[in-house]
C-alpha cells in the first residue's frame, strides 16, 4: 500500500524502533522524535499535511486537559506556523493543580495554543461552532484523537512499517483503544500486508460496546477511503478487563506495571493508556515471545497523577 501520494506534512522520525523488552516486542511509537513523541505524531502527519494542502491556517482540536492528541497537536501547529485553539474538556473528576497545570496542559500552552477550557462535550460543541463561525474556510477540525478516515492512515503506516521490521507473524499486537485511530490503522494496516495477527485493543476510554461502535465505524471508514476490504472480524478483539473506574482513573494494576517496568527496564508507561493496556498482557513467557506492545506514549502526564505513584 504506497500512501506517497497523500499530502503530509514531515514531522516525526522514522522508523520507530522495534524493541525486545520485558519478554515481548516493543513498537516505540513513544519514540517519534517530535514533541514529546507519541502515536498522534503519525496522524497529524495526515490531518495536518491535508489542512496544509486545503490552504487552512487555523486548527480546532479537543480532549481532555491532559490530552497527548492536544499536546501533540499544538507542537505540530508550532512546527507548520499554524494557529490552534485547543478545547479542553474537565472529563476526569479532578480539579488539583496537579493534574490541571502540569503535564501535557502545561506543554500545550507552551506550544502556543490558545487552550478553551470546557465542562463538558455540550460546551465544547458550542464553542467549536463558534470558532467555525468566526473562521469560516481557514479553519481545519480536527476530532478528538485525531480519530477519522484520513488519521487511521497513520497508522495504517504503522502496520506495514513494523511488518518491515519483524522476522515472524506475531500472535497479537496490544494497543490502547481510545478513539480507535490507531487499533483501526493497525487492523486494516495487518491485513493489507496478509499477517496472521490479532490485534488486541485494551479499552481505556470507553466500554467495550460503545468502543466497537466506534471501531466499526472507522474501519469502514478508512478502508472506503483506501479501496481495500474490510477487514474480517476475527482480526481484532477489545479487551476491557483494565478498564477499571474509568478513563482517566488509574487501576493498581497499571500503577503496578508502571513501577515495574520504569525500575527493570527504564521504560515509562502512563497511567491512563499505555499502563492499563501494558497490564493486559499474559504473563506467560511464551506468549510474550509472540505479542507486540505498541507504546503510544503519553509519557508527560505521569507529572499529573505523580501523587498516584508516589
Amino acid at each position: 500500500m504506497d500512501l506517497s501520494d497523500r499530502p503530509r506534512a514531515h514531522l516525526g522520525v522514522w522508523p520507530t524502533p522495534l524493541q525486545d523488552v520485558d519478554g515481548l516486542w516493543m513498537k516505540r511509537e513513544d519514540l517519534s522524535g517530535f514533541g514529546f513523541g507519541g502515536n498522534k505524531v503519525r496522524k497529524l502527519e495526515f490531518l495536518l499535511g491535508a489542512a496544509v494542502a486545503r490552504g487552512q491556517r487555523r486548527v480546532v482540536t479537543f480532549g481532555a486537559l491532559q490530552s497527548n492528541h492536544v499536546r501533540a497537536t499544538a507542537a505540530a501547529c508550532a512546527r507548520l506556523g499554524l494557529h490552534l485553539d485547543a478545547i479542553a474538556i474537565e472529563a476526569v473528576p479532578r480539579v488539583d493543580a496537579e493534574y490541571t497545570g502540569s503535564g501535557n496542559a502545561f506543554l500545550t500552552e507552551l506550544f502556543g495554543a490558545t487552550r478553551h477550557v470546557v465542562r463538558d462535550d455540550e460546551e465544547a460543541g458550542t464553542v467549536a461552532l463558534e470558532l467555525m463561525a468566526e473562521h469560516g474556510d481557514d479553519l481545519a477540525v480536527i476530532m478528538p484523537g485525531g480519530s477519522d478516515r484520513i488519521g487511521v492512515l497513520g497508522h495504517v503506516d504503522t502496520a506495514l512499517e513494523l511488518y518491515s521490521q519483524l522476522e515472524f507473524d506475531p500472535r497479537e499486537v496490544v494497543v490502547a483503544a481510545s478513539t480507535c485511530g490507531t487499533m483501526a490503522g493497525l487492523v486494516i494496516g495487518l491485513a493489507i500486508a496478509e499477517v496472521d495477527t490479532v490485534v488486541r485493543g485494551v479499552c481505556v476510554y470507553r466500554s467495550r460496546d460503545e468502543t466497537e461502535t466506534v471501531l466499526r465505524d472507522l474501519l469502514a471508514q478508512a478502508s472506503d477511503e483506501l479501496g481495500v476490504p474490510l477487514p474480517d472480524d476475527d482480526r481484532w478483539i477489545l479487551d476491557d478487563s483494565q478498564f477499571g473506574d474509568g478513563y482517566g482513573i488509574p487501576t493498581e494494576s497499571g500503577l503496578a506495571e508502571i513501577h515495574r517496568l520504569a525500575t527493570t527496564a527504564g521504560v515509562t508507561l502512563d497511567p491512563v493508556y499505555t499502563a492499563k493496556a501494558y497490564a493486559a498482557i499474559p504473563r506467560d513467557p511464551e506468549l510474550r515471545r509472540r505479542t507486540v506492545f505498541l507504546h503510544t506514549g503519553g509519557g508527560p502526564s505521569l507529572f499529573a497523577y505523580r501523587s498516584a505513584l508516589t
